[in-house]
């Protein structure tokens, strides 16, 4: 899992990912607690709306009403709220909302191959 902080340009967080090969960078304030996330979609926006080198910063674009699991749910409801509210990635918080890991739906893709492996 990657995190950048509110204020990270928009440029730098597009270059993590892309030098990482990942879909989405978590938001995360001073304490560590999730603030927001940053997807691939997200930059279709960027790309729309924005001049070329406006210093836009991740917060001008990040979704905040984010979509969490905790690191004790069952795998299947983690996999029903990503399709019920059509999302790629979902970030994993601990009890004081500090951002513990992510799920994504390729996470999920592997984790069901292996399930076929062992029947």
């Amino acid at each position: 899992m990657t995190t950048v902080t509110p204020d990270t340009s928009v440029e730098d967080a597009a270059q993590l990912m892309l030098d990482r090969g990942i879909g989405s960078v978590v938001v995360v304030d001073e304490n560590g607690q999730l603030a927001g996330i940053l997807t691939t979609t997200d930059f279709v926006h960027i790309v729309a709306e924005r001049q070329p080198k406006d210093e836009s910063t991740v917060a001008d674009f990040m979704t905040t009403a984010v979509e969490t699991a905790g690191a004790q749910d069952v795998v299947t409801d983690v996999a029903k709220r990503l399709l019920e509210h059509e999302i790629h990635h979902i970030p994993v918080v601990d009890d004081d909302d500090h951002v513990i890991g992510m799920v994504t739906t390729t996470d999920l893709t592997s984790y069901v191959t292996t399930l076929e492996d062992h029947d």
